[in-house]
């Protein structure tokens, strides 16, 4: 097995990285929505809030895996 430590902290990083970025983008999510995003997604079971953030987190992901990709 050929183990680079380099490559390790590479992809350490880069996941620290999309978790800074999608932690942000929740907090402008809450910020710019007028309403309360955890209480309609956690009490009201509000099925189109929950699909509209998963294609946040969807189309986050796809940017991170873009600037890690090259």
């Amino acid at each position: 097995m050929n183990f680079h430590f380099e490559q390790l902290v590479a992809s350490l990083v880069y996941a620290a990285v999309g978790l800074v970025v999608f932690a942000i983008a929740w907090k402008v999510a809450e910020k710019l929505l007028p309403f309360n995003l955890v209480k309609e997604l956690v009490e009201d079971d509000n099925i189109a809030v929950g699909i509209v953030m998963a294609a946040m987190i969807l189309g986050l992901a796809l940017i991170v895996a873009s600037a890690i990709h090259g």
